[in-house]
């Protein structure tokens, strides 16, 4: 009885796939034999496979696992259009003369692909610059060069559309391994996905329903949707439908959820909550007065200079700073004011004070925490969008989170700010080894470096710590000692979340946000 209502339930693919296993000599079935006995596509076997099991008919085995290949949106633009290598090649063979500088005016190349590009050229021997900064073919691309086996597995693997890697020869799959996406990479030529190799075979109740099946008669066609037009015609009587089986498990449907990163800084912000800690903010675009002057900065220093920083065209400067804090780190930058030191010794520019930044650390919004009479003890953080200019690379962007933060009371010393420190180390980024190494910062003395061990890059900065000076404190109108650090939140999130790429917090790749999770 279990068997017929089995039958009467079976999809048309189910029927395929059991006959499948008609005239069976061995005892299973591998992927590609049920594909090629029952007609089925990959995405219609998956779905056939998973009903059977949930009715205990088939038992699916895995023997192992299979590397495929595709290209990428880049690869499919190098298949079309060859690879940026090949283009500037081809474009000296035909004779053309042209810069580095022309190429980027092209608009065919991104600059990063001209200049990966160039360099390879170049390591390769096949380009040279010449005066004027010219580009000169010292020979062609030939088979003894990766360049040209790149772009052969690019065409290969395009053509193919999905293809096993252990199909390709040997220096396909190095270009493959040179050229393919890795977790938390940005950009990739090959895309490799595993595949597990499956093995089908049918359970003592499936050998019951096939005999079944093999005695009946061939299933007629079976109606499966009701349509208003077949009830206008009256098409639907003398049909059979097909059954509902309510048992079998709805399609999975991939939900929402924050990004990986979100979730990270959620999770900071509670654990310094946890621990005590009262959130402060500050504003993006900053006074230099408040970005680096309030921190005993000297305005001559050369983290100020136009070319390290990003400075506002309109408004280009603040309307006023309050007092008497302007004219009390004044003081301090000229002579050292009531802070009982020397000071800076040059003349302090209020116009430069009141010009306008992007802000570049979040040491500022500390600043301004301590301008606000903080309570005393107290302790306070920030999560701060900073920006730099920075040559962008796996561990550098031009704006970045910063986590910050100020404890203050009679009681705070170096021992407490080092003991801080590991606990973020620990707790928040989850690096399994830390280590301080002695610093050095216009507004803190004595000065620290934290450093983690990342998995794959090592060790790394994630920032600087200490106590403020006098010079800083005092003139904002704190007089008990304050410890403060500064910290590159993103590399902590580099550690959390397995990543060897910081470009990879703020991927859209859907497969790569779905599948992060923190490491801890």
């Amino acid at each position: 009885m279990e068997i017929e209502k089995i039958i009467e339930g079976l999809h048309p693919l189910e029927h395929k796939f059991l006959n499948a296993f008609k005239d069976l000599v061995a005892d299973a079935l591998s992927d590609e034999d049920v594909m090629a006995k029952a007609g089925l596509d990959e995405a219609r076997l998956d779905m056939v496979v998973g009903w059977l099991s949930a009715k205990g008919v088939l038992t699916v085995s895995e023997t192992g696992k299979n590397e495929i290949v595709s290209v990428t949106d880049i690869g499919k633009k190098y298949a079309a259009a060859k690879i940026p290598e090949h283009r500037i090649v081809d474009d000296l063979k035909e004779g053309k003369k042209f810069t580095i500088k022309d190429l980027q005016q092209r608009g065919d190349m991104e600059p990063t692909e001209i200049s990966s590009a160039i360099g390879a050229l170049k390591e390769a021997g096949n380009i040279s610059i010449i005066e004027g900064g010219y580009l000169s073919l010292l020979k062609d691309i030939t088979s003894d060069s990766d360049i040209y086996w790149d772009q052969i597995t690019i065409n290969e693997v395009s053509k193919s559309g999905m293809i096993p890697k252990s199909l390709l020869g040997e220096k396909l799959q190095e270009s493959i391994e040179r050229h393919h996406r890795k977790r938390g990479k940005a950009k990739g030529i090959f895309r490799i996905q595993e595949k597990a190799i499956r093995r089908f075979s049918l359970t003592e109740e499936g050998k019951k329903l096939l005999k079944a099946l093999s005695e009946k008669a061939a299933p007629s066609e079976e109606i499966s949707q009701l349509t208003p037009a077949m009830l206008k015609d009256g098409s639907w009587k003398g049909n059979a439908f097909r059954k509902y089986n309510i048992s079998l498990r709805p399609p999975r449907r991939d939900t929402g959820r924050k990004h990986p990163y979100r979730e990270f800084l959620d999770f900071t912000k509670y654990k310094l909550v946890s621990m005590g800690f009262e959130e402060m903010r500050g504003p993006l675009v900053e006074a230099e007065f408040w970005n680096n002057d309030a921190l005993y900065m000297p305005q001559f220093h050369p983290a100020r200079d136009i070319h390290d920083g990003y400075f506002l065209k309109e408004p280009h400067h603040a309307k006023k700073i309050n007092e008497p804090y302007l004219k009390n780190v004044k003081a301090v930058h000229q002579n050292g004011g009531k802070a009982k030191s020397r000071g800076w010794r040059y003349v302090f520019s209020e116009e430069r004070a009141r010009q306008l930044v992007l802000r570049s650390q979040g040491t500022s919004v500390s600043a301004r925490r301590l301008a606000e009479k903080p309570n005393i003890p107290g302790k306070y953080f920030s999560i701060a969008r900073c920006f730099r200019y920075e040559q962008v690379d796996a561990t550098h962007a031009t704006d970045f989170f910063q986590i910050e933060g100020i404890v203050l009371g009679e009681g705070i010393n170096f021992r407490t700010l080092l003991g801080l420190l590991k606990l973020f180390a620990h707790e928040v980024a989850g690096a399994e080894e830390s280590k301080f190494l002695p610093a050095y910062f216009p507004f803190t003395e004595p000065s620290v470096e934290l450093h983690v061990k990342h998995p794959k890059l090592g060790w790394m900065e994630l920032g600087g710590a200490g106590l403020f000076r006098p010079e800083v404190t005092i003139p904002l109108g704190v007089d008990v000692p304050v410890i403060a650090w500064g910290l590159g939140l993103d590399r902590m999130a580099m550690v959390a979340l397995g990543l060897h790429d910081i470009r990879g917090l703020f991927s859209g790749d859907l497969d790569l946000i779905r599948t992060l999770k923190l490491e801890y």
